[in-house]
């Protein structure tokens, strides 16, 4: 009886230490768990303003997801659109919309739309929809053609340039058509 009652105490010495430990540790996993949701909205709420064109369409009204999926990106259909950022997003199908809807940091341009060369020189610079690469997986804009030719002979110089200089260019305005800036 003596050594039961020796194992009980124990046990409950033990249960009572490991019930301690979680009490303390639960504030913290409340706040990590917490921390985790606000960033992620926060990333989402804090997008900067997406380039627009002349008609108020991004990326002039190509289909993003067809820069992606196809040889050639497709114009988009004023029938066929979706909203993300606050903007109202063209596609050529549904098919392309749906895939979009379902993901749309996936297929959205990096840099909210603007030129990945200017920004790499520090710069918030508006694009043309034809001067543009998928890099891995990610959709980038230039200015022109020809910013797009000099851009491609050290793509990856640029884009480290890009990714520093981006969080202090982000919550600037967006760049507006007709001219550089």
């Amino acid at each position: 009886m003596c050594a039961k009652l020796v194992v009980t105490a124990a046990r409950e010495k033990t249960m009572t230490a490991i019930f301690a430990a979680k009490t303390r540790l639960w504030p913290a996993r409340v706040f990590a768990g917490l921390l985790l949701v606000t960033l992620g909205f926060a990333s989402r709420a804090e997008a900067g303003d997406q380039y627009l064109d002349r008609d108020d369409r991004p990326v002039g009204g190509y289909d993003v997801v067809s820069y992606h999926t196809g040889d050639q990106p497709l114009q988009g259909l004023d029938t066929i659109t979706a909203e993300y950022n606050a903007v109202r997003w063209y596609f050529a199908t549904e098919a392309n919309r749906d895939l979009f809807v379902a993901n749309p940091v996936r297929y959205a341009p990096a840099y909210d739309g603007h030129c990945a060369y200017a920004l790499a020189n520090d710069r918030k610079v508006r694009t043309d929809p034809l001067a543009y690469r998928v890099v891995d997986g990610v959709l980038y804009m230039n200015f022109s053609p020809s910013i797009q030719t000099r851009w491609e002979q050290d793509i990856p110089g640029y884009l480290e340039q890009s990714e520093a200089n981006w969080p202090d260019l982000e919550p600037e305005p967006a760049a507006r058509p007709g001219g550089w800036f």
